[in-house]
């Protein structure tokens, strides 16, 4: 953000702040902070904690303790919804608080919805200013937007390459191509995510928990493994997903056609088993997604290898791409060695071509990150 910000999007920024305290904790809900200012000063924050808790305009005035001062401005990250569901329309709520002035960032991305609580609030005098550091307030809600609109699980890919797009080196002992720094972040994006997702070859090589660890807490969503011929169950002993703690939140996804013999084995442990048919010689991944959707895992954060990741992108079932992109060449000329983005894609058409949109940049030590839309 710019730092020459007006005053309603210096507000609106802490607004955003505030939103972010419950950082992976509302879905299937958007992610939304509020706060109220009275002669130019903050007086009470709210943000939505849960689904099926206060909404941050409620969560706000409560948090004030008393009806807010004449000429005092309501700053929301989101558009106030004006529907009944679980908790009382915030529209209403705002009406009856006594505020006549709402400073809002994004609009409700719920085609049947959008515009609506803005439009109620105008027909009852309220003045509102829209639109307030809309692009980081519609940034803060990734799922949810996406949940809203396709009716269908937000799929995020994670990778991190070289600057000519090399993932490793073949049988290196060397575990990471980014930093410490550029790590943390991914922890940080592995606890706003749902489930987190990897192939087997990725378990087995490096037997990760796949968890979030932000300081000192240890955080587990919904694991999926996606091991078509069940190469995971030979090693069900000796696999942190398997006798962690947070064993029944693993999922393994495999090949309807695979083996059942060792299946016992792996619910033992406290594991689940997802059987889909194959498609082209891949999982169908359209059927894990309808799955994922019926259970409302609203979002997927895939890490996965070369061959994973350039195989989803030929089939176009990426949604949304972290790239971390360490500030070096591997230079490698091994034939072997073709372990580089976009070794399936079999196409010299320049007009062919996967893009970023809405794209996003950080910095993160000596590594970089490029995000956005795919």
């Amino acid at each position: 953000m710019s730092q020459l910000m007006s005053k309603e999007e210096r507000f609106q920024a802490r607004a955003i702040k505030i939103a972010q305290l419950a950082w992976g904790k509302t879905h299937p809900n958007p992610m939304v902070g509020a706060l109220i200012v009275e002669a130019g000063q903050i007086v009470a924050e709210g943000w939505h904690q849960g689904a099926g808790l206060d909404h941050a305009e409620v969560h706000a005035l409560k948090s004030l303790g008393r009806r807010p001062l004449p000429g005092a401005t309501l700053y929301v990250t989101l558009e106030p919804c004006c529907t009944h569901g679980r908790t009382g329309a915030c529209t209403k709520a705002i009406f009856e608080s006594g505020i006549r002035k709402v400073i809002v960032g994004a609009t409700d991305p719920n085609p049947a919805h959008s515009g609506a609580g803005i439009e109620l609030l105008r027909n009852a005098g309220v003045e509102v200013i829209e639109g307030v550091l809309a692009q980081a307030c519609t940034d803060l809600n990734l799922i949810f937007n996406h949940w809203i609109v396709k009716k269908r699980p937000l799929i995020a890919a994670k990778i991190a390459t070289t600057l000519e797009g090399k993932f490793t080196i073949p049988n290196s002992d060397s575990k990471w191509i980014t930093g410490e720094e550029a790590r943390r972040d991914v922890s940080h994006w592995r606890r706003y995510f749902p489930a987190i997702a990897v192939s087997s070859n990725t378990i087995l090589s490096d037997n990760s928990r796949l968890t979030s660890r932000q300081n000192a807490d240890i955080w587990c969503g919904r694991r999926f493994v996606f091991d078509r011929k069940l190469h995971t169950l030979n090693q069900v002993d000796s696999l942190q997903i398997f006798t962690d703690s947070f064993a029944d939140q693993t999922t393994v996804v495999c090949d309807e056609a695979a083996p059942t013999a060792s299946q016992a084995l792996l619910e033992d442990s406290g594991a689940t088993i997802w059987r889909f048919p194959l498609v082209d010689g891949h999982l169908d991944f359209s059927a894990f997604c309808q799955r994922c959707y019926s259970e409302e895992i609203c979002g997927v954060y895939i890490e996965p290898g070369p061959t994973l990741f350039n195989a989803l992108i030929q089939q176009r079932k990426v949604d949304y791409l972290f790239h971390y992109i360490a500030q070096k060449y591997l230079c490698n000329d091994h034939e072997e060695d073709h372990l580089n983005l976009g070794f399936l894609k079999g196409s010299n058409n320049l007009e062919v071509t996967n893009e970023l949109r809405n794209m996003q940049h950080a910095r993160f030590g000596d590594d970089l990150l490029a995000r956005g839309h795919l």
